[in-house]
């Protein structure tokens, strides 16, 4: 870092000076097997977010957010804009999912899956290092006055920022343009769709702006989740922690023989992303990168002291509380997340099928009409109103369950079978003819039966009516 931090103020941020001013945080390299495994995370993370929007699974691209024409595909499944049970139900989803995981494993999504930790970690903070050099070098040159040395490489820095912040924000459009579409578009005039030119640079400096300069500012300032972590989380979550009671007193705070094991050499604080130091206690800053526990590990290693002095626990087990299995948040987040998925699992169902509305079309209640024979046929005319929200396009037929001969009874329109598409309602025009013999008291109940190529989606009753 560029100023020294490690006997900040406790009521200060640790990335800010006396006056307020920010200090840039340069954190150390470090290595360990926390280290190891959130960058096979990383490396999956950023993967799956160039691989998947080019994944397309029944004829659709396998997550569209397509806001235009108001249509979003989650793996094959489209919903839309009407579906707002839906949508609320995965929002609520993944509230109480994240409720979860904050009350059992703390600010872990930070640490490893957030976009802002993953994209700065992996891919920006390392162009950094290969340009500026180690964290030392990269603070001693920030130090410096501007000289010829230092603007070249802060250009060729700021340069591949740029590259690599056009190339994410292409990646994030094609989820909601599609990335086919989008592929287009790129190679064609821009001038024809100036609309997404001028989002494509708006997202791409946004990109620029906070994953190559305001950084952990966004996780300290801007960022919600770090808020509202306090009140999810209690003394069982699990966060990454310092244990007092084997630290405790440093060194050259009292005699030798009186020391604990930290000895003092701020090594977790030089790693930390967002500058704090761990021994203070937990933050609200505190993202559970783990490197302070890789950082801790290799001096213990070195001293030939036990390891996890900084480690991953809960509070509760550091003071030797005993920790339930079953404790009330955790509980109550799980019950209250099956609840909503079994939910959306029925409404999705229900989503799926095809719902059919009989309204009479006419003034009259029927009408009498002469055959070609001579004889005389009653007719009900019926507006259907369809409402069909699946994922696939219907050709329906109505036809009646009773063996009606067609002298008897016969059903007329326009156009049948019809075709149904999703996510429409439509009407269709249908007159039931059928002779009179067939009412009871002048009303006869009749089920009908849609099908969709030979396969019966719903059954309804429909009530005739006629001369008493």
């Amino acid at each position: 870092m560029d100023k020294e931090n490690t006997t900040v103020h406790a009521e200060r941020l640790a990335t800010l000076d006396e006056a307020g001013h920010r200090i840039y945080v340069h954190p150390e390299e470090v290595k360990g097997k926390w280290r190891d495994r959130r960058t096979l995370v990383f490396y999956a993370l950023v993967s799956i977010y160039f691989v998947l929007p080019w994944i397309h699974f029944s004829g659709k691209q396998i997550i569209l957010l397509d806001l235009a024409e108001r249509e979003f595909t989650f793996f094959g499944t489209t919903f839309f804009s009407h579906d707002g049970p839906l949508v609320f139900f995965i929002f609520l989803s993944f509230v109480l999912a994240f409720g979860f995981i904050t009350v059992k494993w703390g600010r872990i999504w930070c640490g490893w899956a957030c976009p802002q930790t993953v994209f700065i970690d992996l891919v920006y903070r390392r162009i950094e290092k290969m340009i500026e050099g180690s964290a030392r070098a990269r603070k001693k040159l920030s130090a410096q006055p501007l000289n010829l040395n230092k603007f070249i490489k802060k250009s060729f820095k700021w340069f591949l920022f740029l590259l690599v912040s056009v190339h994410l924000s292409h990646t994030f459009l094609g989820y909601f343009v599609g990335t086919r579409k989008l592929f287009l578009v790129t190679i064609g005039n821009p001038t024809d769709h100036w609309t997404l030119f001028v989002i494509m640079w708006s997202v791409t400096l946004l990109f620029l702006f906070d994953f190559g300069w305001f950084r952990e500012q966004f996780c300290i300032v801007a960022c919600p989740y770090g808020k509202i972590q306090s009140v999810v989380m209690d003394e069982a979550s699990l966060v990454v922690a310092y244990d007092v009671s084997r630290g405790e007193p440093r060194r050259k705070t009292v005699p030798s023989d009186q020391e604990g094991e930290c000895i003092s050499c701020d090594h977790c604080v030089k790693v930390c992303p967002t500058g704090i130091d761990i021994r203070k206690g937990t933050q609200l800053e505190c993202i559970s990168c783990t490197q302070c526990i890789d950082a801790c590990d290799e001096i213990m290693t070195k001293m030939e002291r036990p390891l996890g002095l900084i480690r991953y626990d809960s509070l509760s087990n550091m003071e030797g509380k005993k920790v339930s299995s079953f404790a009330a948040k955790p509980m109550f987040y799980a019950v209250a997340l099956l609840v909503t998925f079994l939910a959306f699992g029925y409404a999705l169902n229900k989503r799926n099928s095809i719902s059919l509305q009989f309204i009479r079309g006419s003034k009259s209640a029927y009408q009498e009409i002469k055959r070609a024979d001579g004889s005389r046929e009653i007719v009900n005319h019926y507006k259907v109103s369809v409402y069909y929200n699946g994922d696939m396009d219907h050709n329906l037929t109505i036809s009646t369950l009773e063996n009606f001969k067609p002298e008897e009874l016969r059903i007329v329109s326009q156009k049948m079978p019809f075709p149904v598409s999703p996510g429409k309602r439509q009407t269709v025009d249908i007159f039931i003819r059928f002779h009179k013999s067939i009412l009871d008291h002048g009303r006869k109940t009749i089920k009908l039966q849609i099908k969709s190529d030979e396969q019966i989606l719903e059954e309804e009753e429909v009530k005739l009516v006629g001369p008493f």
